[in-house]
């Protein structure tokens, strides 16, 4: 057998050497592959959960908002108002009208912004299908008119319309509630919507708002 020359023991030393190298390479990269997925895994759950919980508080938040009440409201005993559908005019006791008996056909109220007064009797209906109303007079400056059809056009379940005899520059009524504010920026007005768009006052929730009558 021949013998190993000097210059053969340095090759296989230096292979190996290099085996070694690569395996410690190898050990090295599915080491750092393993901490980098783990910490993708982590990262993933822990802003998985952070939406979790911030979704969770938003809930929460708009339950506390719907539950609060509106500071300055009125409020009536809508079981004496009545909810009887008639063809004959109705006399309301508070103007604008926030329940009591009405006409048998809703005025649109998916967004509808209406430049003239509309009859009190469809818009009750309105009121009862969970929709917001509201009204204003000549005391209303153009830039809160502006900003509040602003709102209402984008918000199904609303609507609004002029009303010359109301007392107050802008008045916001749901079934049985209502509320006068002199500023489209009052905070109350959020709130109101929030609270009364379909709230929990509504007799009928989830009727229509539209195939109603629409006089614009």
């Amino acid at each position: 057998m021949a013998s190993r020359t000097p210059q053969d023991t340095s090759r296989q030393a230096r292979i190996a050497e290099m085996r070694r190298a690569e395996k410690t390479r190898d050990r090295r990269n599915k080491i750092l592959a393993i901490t980098v997925s783990t910490a993708v895994v982590a990262g993933l759950v822990g802003f998985g959960a952070w939406v979790l919980i911030d979704q969770k508080q938003q809930e929460k938040d708009a339950e506390a908002a719907r539950k609060a009440p509106v500071s300055g409201e009125q409020d009536w005993d809508v079981k004496k108002l009545g909810r009887n559908h008639v063809d004959t005019p109705v006399k309301y006791e508070m103007n604008p009208p926030v329940g009591g008996d009405h006409h048998p056909r809703w005025m649109n109220c998916n967004g509808d912004v209406y430049k003239n007064p509309v009859p009190e009797v469809n818009a009750v209906h309105s009121l009862e299908h969970g929709a917001v109303w509201v009204t204003y007079n000549e005391k209303a400056a153009k830039g809160d008119l502006d900003k509040l059809a602003e709102t209402v056009g984008k918000t199904p379940y609303s609507l609004m319309s002029p009303v010359k005899e109301q007392t107050g520059a802008i008045m916001l009524s749901a079934w049985g509630k209502q509320l006068t504010v002199d500023s489209a920026t009052d905070p109350r007005v959020a709130q109101f919507f929030t609270k009364y768009v379909q709230g929990s006052q509504t007799p009928e929730p989830g009727a229509a708002c539209t195939n109603g009558l629409a006089d614009k």
